[in-house]
């Protein structure tokens, strides 16, 4: 054989004292973060995402962050929507550890970790979603691969349902969320809501909120301004501009 057999690399035995030295690591080094498996509840078939996603259970385990000068990717930018946040990170993650922590502990049926899980690290109180999972690297050596390498960028709520038991977790959905069923009428047992049966069959909810833009934008004048030009009454003599067939422009016609 061109190696030498008297060196042979890639025993079970060398594997598994490989991998116990970086669990080992990882437990010195890491960070304890919260694993967020992703639930789909209503994938759209054309976009390929669902946005009515849940996040049901919560997985603490350590996971080593590979970032050590900060964030990567292009952090804080100016768009023309605004700021936004573009911080990547990488955490490490041990094959062994995963599958005791979380895959023999739930009701998963991946294999891995899976691109749009989250992952809450609590040690900058920030979400982040996978983005990718690295499983070759360190490249196969002593003939395994132990561990993950999950690429993640700041995760980006948008009224996702939080419910894992940690009041720290879910507390994101309290206070960020647009859904207006948070606010529906809940019957006496919890078991069920208040619906309401409209003629064509369909099922339609009682809201607990009145929801006008005076209220929940504090900042609109629209009402004002159609009051001023006097577009929100039937009578048109007090309006400012003008739109009978005799003058359709709105334009001064004094002759």
């Amino acid at each position: 054989m061109p190696t030498n057999t008297y060196f042979s690399t890639g025993t079970t035995s060398e594997q598994r004292l490989y991998e116990d030295l970086i669990i080992e690591q990882l437990k010195i080094y890491g960070q304890d973060v919260y694993y967020l498996p992703r639930k789909i509840v209503n994938k759209d078939s054309i976009f390929g995402e669902d946005p009515a996603s849940q996040f049901d259970d919560s997985y603490i385990i350590e996971m080593y962050v590979d970032n050590t000068d900060g964030y990567m990717g292009e952090q804080e930018i100016i768009k023309k929507f605004g700021l936004e946040l573009r911080d990547d990170i990488v955490f490490t993650l041990s094959k062994l550890r995963w599958e005791t922590l979380i895959k023999n502990n739930s009701d998963l049926t991946a294999e891995r970790p899976q691109e749009g899980d989250l992952v809450y690290f609590p040690t900058t109180n920030a979400f982040f979603e996978i983005q990718f999972v690295e499983h070759e690297q360190p490249f196969y050596q002593q003939s395994a691969l132990p561990v993950y390498k999950l690429s993640c960028t700041r995760f980006e709520y948008s009224s996702e349902r939080l419910d894992t038991g940690i009041s720290t977790i879910d507390n994101i959905e309290s206070s960020l969320s647009t859904d207006t069923m948070q606010f529906q009428f809940s019957l006496e047992n919890e078991t069920g809501s208040v619906v309401l049966e409209s003629s064509i069959g369909a099922i339609d909810y009682l809201i607990n909120e009145d929801f006008t833009m005076a209220t929940q934008q504090a900042t609109d004048q629209g009402e004002a301004f159609e009051t001023a030009a006097g577009t929100n009454t039937s009578s048109t003599a007090d309006d400012i501009l003008d739109f009978s067939e005799r003058n359709p422009f709105g334009e001064v016609d004094e002759y």
